[in-house]
């Protein structure tokens, strides 16, 4: 079995189980995924308490109440690092353990990136390829497919998009296929009917997929405040130090909204727990986050430090692995093989690459720990590697797309803009990084509404309001004052304000002493939010 969990859990002793709700929230997204569900996961969960079903890992598969049946076919979605592949390895552990689905005598794991590697196979060899001790019983087990579940793992690294409305039918497992039309048969009862199939994929993949084949859909909305206190504490195991590390990440809006994702709570307890044992206090406070910038600014500083003694080597591998990563997100890819590497002079026996790398056998492949992760290099590179070319390339790219796809990368490009930002990677920049903070900064001053109407869309409005989020990242109060200069009136009316977005404003607010006009009306704040914009609302004249 397939079942070694992702290295940021370190093990079964650190799980713990994230919310999971029956919901077609998904659906309705458009946003950068990570972003918008962190941004709006907590009210979201405040709204809709008394509508969510909450389901346990062992009641997927008990009746529903949306199809009115017990479910055979299960979709499990959400965003890249909330643990769905945790999540299906759990099962399997605790399947294996006897503690759960005991009703099944064979689980079949498969991930669609090893799947990509077959054309037409039949469902025996696939079995049999990964589980190759079941030749002689195969016949028999498949005799009984009330007692079979199939794991697919990851959707949305899947080469073939799923046609689920398809008519072509493959009832033999002996038969040869498309593997895709393999994993459709199933899911649609044709081959091995009564047989259970569990799925995940990622948010964005849904859209174009029709899900109703699926009984029952349901998404991984992350952890509570209260299963990330029990993270922490797990992670520390120390009480006073994981306290000290929650209270921080509590009073910081950034990482707050983002620590719903297990394996953002990992990111941010490992640079915690850096940052706190250090003994310099001087030290500890530059080693102390503010921005998501920052944030993996130090989880990259530390893991160089800890396993690059020589910088040289290291910045080699880093600009072509910083390339591969900025292709990758460019061109929506985040599984790349070893063409990929060679294409991009990566290095897959530097000893370093799996600090950053997870790679897969059968066929070989390598993926980023994390997307955002990658997303991190992307931005990087460019001034790891400065090329004015192809930062303008990337720029015009990310600048015509209108669904926050490259959110997370702008807002990356953006902080690393700041010079003590990037002194955290000192020795692993290009020596023209500054040329690279300066086009970034160009590029963002033009980017700014100087005088926004009072009448804009709420399209515009969220516009502007990113374009905070990119000022927030850079933590540059005097690029603040000089671009919105001629800023008077602003108008966020209609404009969704989440905890984060308050906390943005405020700094917005705090460093640029010339707006007299503001609208915050129907922007749901509620009165914690309305608590932390109150310093910089007093010198507001006209408030709506």
């Amino acid at each position: 079995m397939e079942n070694n969990p992702p290295r940021y859990n370190q093990g079964v002793e650190l799980y713990v189980n994230p919310l999971v709700a029956s919901t077609e929230y998904f659906c309705q997204r458009s946003e950068n995924e990570l972003i918008e569900t962190g941004e709006k996961q907590k009210e979201y969960i405040k709204r809709k308490e008394n509508e969510l079903q909450h389901i346990t890992p062992n009641k997927m598969f008990r009746w529903s109440n949306e199809s009115r049946l017990v479910p055979h076919m299960v979709l499990v979605s959400g965003v890249p690092g909330v643990g769905k592949t945790t999540l299906m390895q759990k099962i399997v552990y605790d399947w294996v353990k006897g503690d759960l689905y005991q009703r099944f005598s064979f689980v079949f794991f498969f991930k669609f990136r090893e799947l990509n590697r077959w054309d037409k196979v039949s469902l025996e060899t696939l079995i049999l390829h990964h589980y190759p001790y079941l030749w002689q019983q195969l016949g028999n087990i498949l005799q009984d497919p009330e007692k079979l579940l199939f794991i697919f793992d990851g959707l949305d690294e899947s080469n073939h998009l799923l046609n689920f409305t398809s008519c072509h039918l493959c009832s033999d497992p002996k038969q040869s296929e498309h593997w895709s039309q393999i994993v459709v048969n199933l899911v649609r009862k044709s081959l091995l009917n009564g047989c259970s199939v569990l799925m995940t994929s990622r948010l964005t993949r849904l859209a174009p997929t029709n899900c109703m084949v699926f009984q029952r859909i349901i998404e991984m909305i992350g952890f509570h405040s209260e299963e990330q206190q029990i993270y922490f504490d797990n992670f520390f195991r120390d009480p006073e130090l994981a306290e000290k590390a929650f209270t921080y990440v509590r009073q910081n809006d950034t990482l707050y909204t983002f620590c719903y994702l297990p394996s953002y709570c990992w990111i941010i307890c490992t640079v915690l727990s850096r940052s706190f044992q250090t003994t310099s206090s001087d030290q500890q406070v530059s080693l102390l986050p503010r921005t998501v910038t920052q944030l993996f600014a130090i989880f990259v500083a530390n893991i160089l430090s800890n396993h690059s003694p020589e910088k040289s080597g290291a910045q080699k591998l880093l600009q072509s692995m910083g390339w591969m990563a900025e292709h990758g997100v460019m061109n929506h890819r985040i599984v790349f093989d070893g063409r990929d590497l060679e294409s991009f002079h990566v290095d897959n026996k530097s000893k370093l690459l799996s600090s950053f790398l997870m790679e897969s056998e059968e066929p070989v492949s390598y993926s980023f720990l994390h997307l955002t992760v990658q997303e991190f290099f992307s931005a990087f590179v460019h001034y790891a590697d400065y090329s004015p070319e192809k930062l303008q390339k990337s720029l015009e790219e990310a600048e015509s797309n209108d669904y926050g796809h490259y959110e997370m990368f702008l807002r990356f490009l953006c902080g690393l803009s700041d010079a003590s930002t990037r002194s955290l990677l000192t020795g692993y920049m290009d020596r023209k990084a500054d040329q690279t903070s300066g086009d970034v900064i160009t590029w963002l001053k033009k980017s700014i509404i100087e005088e926004p109407k009072m009448k804009e869309s709420v399209f515009k409005k969220q516009s502007l309001l990113r374009t905070f989020f990119y000022l927030f990242e850079t933590q540059n109060k005097v690029l603040v004052q000089e671009s919105l200069k001629t800023l008077r009136r602003l108008d966020l009316c209609g404009v969704h304000m989440s905890a984060l977005g308050c906390a943005v404003l405020a700094f917005i607010l705090e460093n640029c002493t010339n707006i007299f006009d503001l609208n915050l009306s129907k922007c749901s704040i509620d009165s914690n939010r309305l608590e932390r914009l109150a310093p910089t609302l007093k010198k507001i004249v006209i408030l709506r």
